[in-house]
């Protein structure tokens, strides 16, 4: 596995690359690796003749009350798990070498951000766009891999993809999940064990409103008592929001059509969960 720092040598090598003609997946990460993460490289692995992954903690996505100084960073171990599951090129940029003067131009996301998590961190999705128009270009990728758990954030990037002819293909990959269901995440470890306990039920609910579906109620508003009813039946946390949209359009609807989403947000005592479930009704996941 090569660590490369600078851009001018990533670009040098996916050169290289496409000349030969070799096909190039991308990760794209914050570091602080799980499972889900190394999820998303199996899938590049298995479709790709080259694996990029990078890490680089993004400072214009943080707003002012996220600390980014604070985000979890251990290079050496992603470093070891990045080559242990056949990353080729491990991209590692500084602050400086990828933000190396005052931009002179702006990327808005005018869609798809005033729902969900969005409504609580303005701005964010304007620096995730801004960070990987820069990687795009950098690594110059074939496919790129994001997970679904964050299902908003691979709305938006399908958009963003389709709104400036990237020749890019968007591949969304499944939630990975504990034995009992709740989505794999960094931050789970910050749950007590009374809320780790309690956690599973947020897909409890997803599923089981699916089901609802299923078996022929197509009513959002009953559907979304459902489930506030059964969460706040069931667990200590609160509510962030429950919500039924259209996807990836992420428009609000009133009966359930077509491919949707409910997702779920929960703050316990230290950290915030979210879970989502897709599925086109009919039909599909």
């Amino acid at each position: 596995m090569i660590v490369v720092q600078t851009v001018k040598e990533m670009q040098e090598l996916s050169k290289k690359y496409k000349i030969a003609g070799k096909s190039i997946g991308y990760v794209a990460t914050m570091g602080f690796l799980h499972e889900g993460h190394l999820e998303l490289v199996k899938r590049a692995r298995e479709k790709d003749h080259i694996v990029v992954m990078s890490i680089f903690v993004n400072p214009t996505q943080f707003g002012p009350n996220e600390d980014f100084d604070q985000y979890p960073r251990d290079f050496e171990r992603d470093r070891q798990l990045a080559q242990e599951h056949g990353v080729d090129i491990l991209f590692y940029p500084s602050v400086s070498e990828m933000y190396p003067f005052e931009q002179t131009t702006e990327i808005h996301v005018v869609r798809r951000t005033d729902v969900l998590c969005g409504k609580s961190r303005p701005g964010h999705f304007e620096g995730v766009a801004t960070v990987l128009f820069k990687l795009f270009h950098i690594v110059m990728p074939d496919n790129v891999y994001f997970g679904l758990k964050d299902a908003q954030q691979v709305a938006v990037i399908d958009g963003f993809l389709k709104d400036y002819f990237f020749p890019i293909n968007l591949i969304p990959c499944p939630t990975v999940r504990e034995e009992d269901g709740l989505a794999k995440s960094s931050r789970n470890v910050n749950l007590t064990a009374e809320e780790r306990k309690e956690a599973p039920i947020l897909y409890q609910s997803l599923r089981e409103a699916k089901k609802m579906s299923e078996d022929g109620e197509y009513d959002a508003d009953k559907i979304l008592r459902f489930i506030y009813n059964k969460i706040e039946q069931s667990i200590s946390g609160k509510i962030d929001y429950v919500e039924i949209l259209s996807y990836p359009d992420l428009k609000p609807i009133k009966r359930l059509n077509g491919q949707v989403i409910i997702a779920i947000a929960v703050r316990y005592s230290k950290v915030r969960l979210i879970d989502n479930i897709i599925w086109t009704i009919g039909g599909g996941k």
